[in-house]
């Protein structure tokens, strides 16, 4: 995993200092060197941790003061690298303002704050559970709205991929799995993932002459104007936090892996692969928030996790490898 980290992380400025925008147009000259799949391993890692970090701090942070924050911290560390594309194509901002607020409200503002509401009152067990419906949803969305044809072998690989989240989660007993209970943190996820959804699909319709860093510097602000109203009554109502080492060190890893880094590798990735394929690499969070709990918390690797690693795996591989004649 660190060798697939040090690969994304090295391509990392050059994606910053990109001077063409990232589109489906099928030019060389305006694609970049790194491979989506990459960038897709790199982001539900970082996911993956933000959800077992939005847990941990339940009780340090407020759930709507970790997203405004996030997003506030997010924005100020895009700027800098995001200004000269934001002044050159002020022109295009503007006339494609009606296309970038869905964008702000689903991606940046509804779909954090509702997890992080989510993740006070459920475990990050279930909410990991819950997220592993976003390629379904996805691939549904695609059929009604898109058309967009699912193949018998994908259909499979989906399927498959989520039976191996279930394995890993439900510890491979039935037992578990029957006794998950909804709470009101469960229906605050349901939300936030059927905001990822639809969010993911519209990603197609995103203007494709913008650079990737002024498409996403644009909705994090307007994910931020959303998020302010609500941030203030939070805070007028007590939900405050101590700015210490963990909190302060919480908000900056929100702020630069989940959320920018993060969205930039997925923007990028859905565009080339399109949504369901992209999609369906959410069911890798699972595995690596289990990697992560290995690592971090000193638990051992037991036999329902390799064979949910082993069918999630077999099940991107059938909905991803091409088609042979």
């Amino acid at each position: 995993m660190s060798d697939t980290v040090s690969m994304g992380a090295s391509h990392v400025t050059r994606i910053f200092s990109c001077h063409v925008p990232i589109c489906p147009v099928k030019t060389k000259a305006m694609r970049t060197t790194v491979s989506p799949y990459i960038l897709l391993i790199l982001t539900t890692l970082f996911w993956a941790g933000n959800f077992v970090l939005g847990r941990a701090v339940n009780t340090v942070i407020p759930p709507i003061t970790l997203a405004f924050w996030r997003w506030a911290l997010a924005l100020l560390i895009l700027l800098p690298f995001s200004m000269r594309h934001l002044i050159s194509q002020w022109p295009l901002l503007k006339k494609s303002w009606k296309k970038l607020i869905p964008f702000g409200i689903l991606g940046i503002s509804c779909f954090n704050t509702f997890v992080y509401i989510g993740l006070h009152s459920t475990t990050a067990t279930n909410a990991l559970l819950l997220n592993s419906i976003i390629p379904v949803l996805i691939v549904i969305i695609s059929r009604i709205f898109a058309l967009t044809p699912v193949s018998r072998t994908q259909a499979v690989g989906i399927l498959m991929s989520l039976a191996g989240v279930l394995t890993i989660i439900c510890r491979a007993d039935v037992g578990r799995l029957l006794a998950f209970r909804f709470n009101g943190g469960d229906l605050w996820i349901l939300l936030a993932v059927a905001c990822w959804a639809v969010h993911t699909f519209r990603l197609r319709l995103r203007p494709v002459e913008l650079h990737p860093l002024s498409f996403l510097t644009a909705i994090v602000a307007i994910g931020l104007v959303v998020i302010f109203p609500f941030y203030l009554w939070e805070f007028s109502h007590g939900g405050r936090f101590t700015p210490d080492l963990v909190s302060c060190g919480s908000m900056m890893y929100v702020a630069t892996f989940p959320s920018v880094l993060a969205y930039i590798f997925w923007n990028q990735a859905v565009v080339e692969l399109g949504p369901n394929k992209a999609g369906l690499f959410i069911h890798l969070m699972p595995v690596f928030g289990t990697l992560l709990s290995i690592i971090f918390l000193g638990e051992s690797l037991q036999l329902f996790h390799v064979a949910g690693i082993c069918l999630i795996s077999l099940g991107i591989y059938l909905t991803t490898a091409r088609r042979r004649l």
